[in-house]
């Protein structure tokens, strides 16, 4: 038996039945099994996870819920005769490779279920597609795992790990608990806060737009804008009276036949970015579905920064286009990657099988569409678009003689409209999404003269730069040289989890938080999150995974200086002050002047004099009231013996009132958080949450309504002795197939199981399961 270890389980069931008939014999049989993702990692705390002295050695643990995982791959390659590890094309994947090698042969802390070595040999293939075809050349062509990529990976994960611990530890000292900060993402968090400076710092100018509305001599109407916008209200007014008083004439007629050619063929980062802008997925959602596309065998691998495509790939694809289109829309290209480290030996992200129009589900189509599109218009001819450009002025021959046209020049500009139309579709045929407007303007000639309808003017003002969506930010980055294709996505979630920045309508605002640790970091870790230093730092992982840099050299002549500048920044003191308010805004209780401050729901206006004296203002100028005691000790670490009985070492704390961070009201908790998490229930309220129905699990709590980050839940009131949790209601009735509660549903399904793998949780499916 053959044992063939992939990432992901729907990889694995798509890979195995490529393999079922392969062989008649049962030595040569293949077992599929997928190792989920990453089975070993560094442990949480990080004076454990690296012995830097000792060479920046990770040591790493199995992860956790994986050890089940680990023992089936070790049992099965007890038995196998030749272990074949074939998890992603990439250095995330070759590391993983590694990881289960080392779990397989080469760690001495695993004891295996025999207490024997596997003696098996292991070899490394790899998937750039999940087609039959390819898997079998794959599986024909084994190599061995590539140390140089096995390395770059693992300098990327210590180094992260390294300036993500440091840097955040210090952020939570001298800014506030719970924050962080990444060697990618702050960068990322300072280039969306640049902009938004450039945006607070924009002055508007007030500027005009010109329009003239006219009628050619056969009747045709053609709009016509000013060639200037001038910002002087006077010379509007002039320009409007002059054009209103005389005569017009067409200047020039210019026709220009131009090409459009396609683009390039989707690398990771287009990808998101296209997707972003036209599908309106985030690149996490993007990435999601193109992994299901990859490994149901639709798409090529799609982390890669190359745009190659294959001469097999090319002949089918030009072949297609031909049978499809005609001859004259084929045209094969060769496109150059932009990447200076990128893989040649990857391809772009196409589909394995260029003659299949579809694939999965609804998302997933309309994704395989767009790489479809994009795949077969790069192989296609120019689109050829005929520009015509008219310019019109005030007749010439209408001035008096003694005006001459350097003083018309002078006093007034030309008016132009410009449009076009195609006379060949080329690729357009195929990506309509970019073929844009097509603009007819009436055929006129050089001299004739024109009849104005109407001269209007629009009031305009300067804008500032726009934020930046995801898709701008990926390019932006990409630009920079900052991360690279499999990292993108997580920047942007990083971002968002992190609540540094929040999207609306697919542009990125930076939160009050996400302010203060960019301004943060660029005062004291400029150097590190300036882009010179960040793209330095991935070229030098990029040589590492070609064998051209040491791994313990690189890493130590990085964290030297660093962890040298984050002890010399203990000593700063706390970050509390993020700059004076308004000198208007006055404190509420003494009237002395006010500095803004962060609090955990974001940025707000204290007293100068805090401590003594705790005034403090809402941005909206609303009187913001600090914790009230309510005079009792806190059951769990008040008093010497309670803090005793609750194992707690300090004692204490006192019960104080607190506003809610979503502004819904107080609750009562300890003065000591987040040391002591008690949080003392309102009856008053707990019974209103109530539904009446026992929980079915501990038979004494009954269900009562809850809120937590993901909004409503319903949950034990007996919490956290009994944890028993459903999504929805409970309208008090039990299920009659599996005798769980039943809960609310949706205007279609009124009513639904609470148990998830219980036919009656999808009721409107069970007439078709039967």
């Amino acid at each position: 038996m053959k044992l063939l270890i992939v990432e992901s389980p729907s990889k694995a069931k798509t890979i195995e039945k490529y393999l079922e008939s392969t062989s008649a014999n049962s030595a040569d049989k293949y077992t599929v099994r997928a190792s989920i993702g990453h089975i070993r990692d560094l442990p949480k705390s990080n004076k454990m996870a690296i012995d830097i002295e000792g060479g920046f050695i990770p040591h790493y643990e199995i992860s956790k819920g994986k050890e089940k995982v680990v023992h089936e791959l070790q049992t099965l390659g007890e038995k196998a005769t030749e272990i074949l590890l074939a998890t992603d094309p990439d250095r995330e994947g070759e590391a993983i490779a590694w990881h289960i090698e080392e779990l397989l042969k080469k760690d001495p802390s695993t004891k295996l279920r025999t207490g024997t070595k596997i003696k098996a040999p292991i070899k490394r293939v790899r998937f750039y597609e999940i087609t039959k075809e390819a898997v079998k050349e794959a599986l024909k062509n084994p190599t061995e795992i590539d140390m140089k990529l096995v390395k770059a990976q693992e300098a990327r994960r210590v180094l992260d790990r390294l300036v993500g611990y440091d840097l955040s530890g210090l952020i939570w000292k001298k800014v506030r608990y719970g924050l962080s900060a990444g060697r990618v993402q702050s960068p990322a968090l300072r280039i969306i806060m640049e902009r938004e400076r450039e945006i607070r710092a924009f002055i508007p100018e007030q500027y005009w737009k010109l329009l003239g509305l006219f009628e050619t001599e056969k009747k045709g109407k053609l709009t016509l804008t000013c060639s200037k916008e001038p910002r002087d209200q006077e010379l509007v007014e002039k320009i409007l009276k002059e054009g209103k008083e005389k005569d017009w004439q067409v200047l020039d007629v210019k026709e220009s036949e131009q090409k459009r050619s396609p683009r390039a063929l989707f690398t990771t980062s287009t990808l998101q970015q296209t997707a972003s802008s036209r599908l309106g997925y985030s690149p996490s959602r993007t990435m999601q579905i193109a992994q299901k596309l990859y490994e149901a065998g639709h798409i090529t691998y799609m982390r890669t920064d190359s745009t190659n495509l294959s001469a097999v790939a090319q002949t089918q694809i030009l072949s297609l286009i031909k049978k499809k289109y005609g001859k004259e829309y084929a045209q094969a290209r060769i496109y150059k990657t932009k990447s200076k480290n990128a893989q040649e030996a990857h391809e772009a992200i196409r589909p394995t099988h260029i003659e299949n129009l579809g694939a999965g589900t609804d998302e997933q189509q309309r994704l395989y569409k767009l790489i479809w599109e994009r795949t077969v218009s790069s192989q296609m001819t120019d689109a050829k678009l005929l520009k015509t450009k008219i310019s019109a002025n005030i007749n010439l021959e209408a001035l008096p003689p003694n005006v001459g046209k350097a003083s018309k020049l002078f006093e007034f500009p030309d008016f132009t409209a410009t449009g076009s139309r195609i006379l060949f579709r080329g690729w357009l045929e195929i990506d309509k999404d970019s073929v844009g407007e097509d603009i007819e303007l009436p055929e006129v000639k050089v001299g004739e003269k024109l009849k104005l309808l109407n001269l209007i003017k629009e009031e305009k003002f300067t804008e500032p730069p726009n934020r930046y969506s995801e898709a701008g930010l990926i390019k932006e980055l990409e630009a920079r040289d900052i991360g690279r294709p499999s990292t993108y996505a997580s920047i942007m979630k990083t971002l968002e989890d992190r609540e540094y920045v929040r999207k609306e309508n697919k542009t990125l605002f930076p939160t009050d938080v996400g302010e203060v640790v960019s301004l943060f970091l660029e005062t004291h870790f400029a150097n590190y999150i300036s882009d010179t230093f960040t793209a330095e730092m991935e070229d030098e992982l990029d040589e590492i995974s070609r064998g051209e840099r040491e791994y313990e050299k690189t890493l130590k002549d990085f964290y030297g200086p660093f962890s040298k500048e984050i002890k010399i920044k203990e000593k700063l003191e706390k970050a509390t002050n993020l700059g004076e308010a308004p000198e208007n805004m006055k404190c509420p209780k003494c009237g002395d002047k006010m500095i803004i401050k962060l609090s955990r729901g974001g940025k707000f206006y204290s007293c100068i004099k805090y401590p003594d004296c705790d005034g403090a203002l809402r941005l909206d100028r609303t009187e913001l009231e600090g914790p009230k005691e309510t005079g009792e000790m806190c059951p769990d670490c008040g008093l010497p013996a309670q803090a005793e009985e609750k194992k707690k070492k300090v004692y204490g704390g006192k019960l104080i009132i607190k506003e809610r961070r979503d502004g819904t009201g107080t609750f009562i908790s300890c003065s000591r958080y987040p040391k002591c998490k008690f949080i003392k229930k309102n009856e008053a309220e707990e019974a209103k949450k109530r539904t009446g129905v026992i929980c079915p699990l501990c038979k004494v709590g009954d269900i009562s309504e809850r809120r937590g980050r993901f909004g409503i839940f319903y949950s034990c009131s007996n919490y956290p002795n009994c944890k028993y949790a459903i999504k929805a209601k409970p309208t008090g009735k039990i299920c009659n197939k599996c005798g769980s509660l039943m809960m609310e549903g949706t205007k279609t399904i009124p009513e639904r199981c609470s148990n998830k793998s219980c036919v009656n949780h999808n009721p409107h499916k069970i007439s078709k399961i039967e």
